[in-house]
């Protein structure tokens, strides 16, 4: 599959078409609300773990963190970047799970990880709208995961 055949089948079948979409750049963490369109900018294809063939993953470059922060819906400034360094040291949970805790804990909400599909619902609802939360790095769906949604 390709990048886009891949990204437009995990948009088809997800129960959120907005994003928040976080990355370092110059010692700032920051989350971008950004639409399907400036998220699959970011997005690349890679090899996946396991045995699930290829995935797509959110690595923006240097200039598609640029692009982000000038065509985002909104720009957040989540923390320094020694600041998130260090909380995800002190913390049994990973980068894109502190980022998510981070993100809805400006949003006034309070974070449980969970394991809610993606087809449901997004990581976070807002007023309303449902959003995937994603750091730099994080796996939106994976050739196998695809299939068995397939049937």
């Amino acid at each position: 599959m390709t990048r886009l055949e891949m990204f437009r089948e995990y948009t088809n079948k997800a129960g959120a078409h907005k994003y928040i979409n976080g990355f370092i750049l110059k010692d700032r963490v920051y989350a971008c609300v950004c639409d399907e369109n400036a998220t699959y900018e970011a997005v690349k294809l890679d090899r996946a773990s396991r045995g699930a063939g290829l995935s797509i993953r959110f690595k923006p470059n240097t200039s598609d963190k640029y692009d982000m922060l000038n065509n985002a819906e909104e720009i957040i400034q989540i923390a320094s970047a020694e600041f998130f360094k260090a909380e995800c040291k002190a913390s049994k949970y990973n980068k894109g799970e502190v980022f998510e805790r981070m993100v809805t804990n400006h949003f006034n909400q309070e974070w449980n990880k969970d394991n809610r599909p993606f087809t449901e619902c997004g990581d976070i609802n807002v007023n309303g709208i449902e959003y995937q939360i994603k750091f730099e790095g994080a796996t939106f769906t994976t050739e196998k995961q695809l299939a068995r949604l397939r049937g």
